[in-house]
């Protein structure tokens, strides 16, 4: 699939019924996820930072970019990708990175509005609805066609405000965003009120534990279910748990539940 037809392909996925976007941090956690037959997927800033020693938000432009190529360049289905905050405060910065972020071979980018400042985690409205603005034309003048989401962070920033998480995110849509996500809501009556606030464009939900289904989410007119780092933090949480068994107790019995090194690994690889 061509990158213009799998970007065509991204926009369509959002325009009716609910999928599920899971979040690979790397190219072979890429590659096995779309050979489980999803139809998109979005890269994760944990796990990818988690994946070369660095905290989340603890990786730089440059290193975001090339992640952003290998992954990208690994599988034939769209890839959309965490762009955290654009890397930059100002828009015409967030939007020389965008245009760099759209040369890479995504179908896809979210915008936050979390400034990583404990004090003050949210820009300013007016500031925070300008930089989706310059995302938006910086996309546009790439003729890339990659989908732009527009994320507000209350929820997961200390700040979990719905009438204002709805204020920024019908504002963001106004400015040009063509999905909507607020990383955090989980309540029935939150996410429907959002989905009706910002209708007709999309919704992202994002699922990082065991409290809905994706029938559940689809009722309530969610169009994008996506994991964040939830998938990075499970495959962790193995390896914590077989690694920790053998500092502790000299015993080895998590490694039984492993894959097949020459089994199942290596077919999906080969």
């Amino acid at each position: 699939m061509s990158a213009t037809d799998r970007t065509r392909s991204f926009h369509l996925l959002h325009q009716s019924g609910c999928f599920v976007i899971p979040n690979p941090w790397d190219r072979g956690s890429a590659r096995l996820l779309a050979q489980l037959g999803f139809k998109a997927l979005a890269t994760t800033s944990s796990g990818f930072a988690w994946s070369v020693g660095r905290p989340d938000n603890g990786v730089t432009l440059n290193q975001v970019l090339a992640h952003l190529v290998a992954v990208a360049e690994v599988v034939d289905i769209p890839v959309s990708a965490d762009f955290e905050h654009g890397f930059a405060d100002e828009p015409a910065l967030v939007a020389e990175h965008v245009t760099a972020a759209a040369r890479t071979g995504i179908d896809g980018l979210s915008i936050e509005d979390s400034t990583g400042d404990a004090a003050n985690p949210l820009y300013p409205f007016d500031l925070a609805v300008e930089r989706i603005r310059a995302a938006r034309r910086a996309i546009d003048a790439s003729g890339t066609g990659v989908l732009l989401t527009g994320r507000s962070e209350g929820f997961v920033a200390g700040r979990p405000d719905l009438a204002e998480t709805i204020r920024r995110l019908t504002a963001y849509a106004a400015a040009g965003a063509d999905c909507l996500f607020a990383p955090g809501i989980k309540s029935v009556a939150d996410i429907t009120a959002v989905v009706r606030a910002v209708a007709p464009k999309p919704v992202n939900v994002l699922v990082g534990g065991d409290w809905t289904t994706v029938p559940k989410l689809a009722e309530l007119g969610v169009r994008r279910i996506s994991t964040g780092g939830a998938l990075a933090r499970a495959a962790w949480a193995g390896f914590l748990t077989a690694a920790q068994e053998i500092a502790a107790q000299g015993t080895f019995g998590a490694l039984a539940k492993a894959v097949q090194v020459s089994g199942d690994m290596n077919r999906a690889f080969s």
